[in-house]
């Protein structure tokens, strides 16, 4: 697992299998819950399986522990 966070944007992406290529994510699904202060979204693969979790509003959502040790992507165009 590994975490990169984009702070401009405050967008962090938590890759669950080691790389994720051009449209392997077949599908996304939003997360819906009360109380969430971030839009969560999931990434799957063409059979289902969870390949990563994009969090949008990310310092709103996730530790700040766990962002100061993610990837700073802030400005790189080939993020995810």
């Amino acid at each position: 697992m590994r975490i990169e966070y984009d702070r401009e944007n405050d967008v962090a992406y938590v890759y669950l299998a080691g790389h994720i290529g051009p449209g392997e994510a077949a599908s996304q699904v939003p997360v819906e819950g009360e109380g969430l202060r971030g839009d969560v979204i999931l990434d799957l693969d063409a059979d289902g399986f969870l390949l990563g979790v994009e969090v949008i509003g990310a310092s709103r959502v996730l530790r700040p522990g766990l962002l100061a040790q993610a990837r700073d992507i802030s400005g790189d165009d080939d993020s995810a």
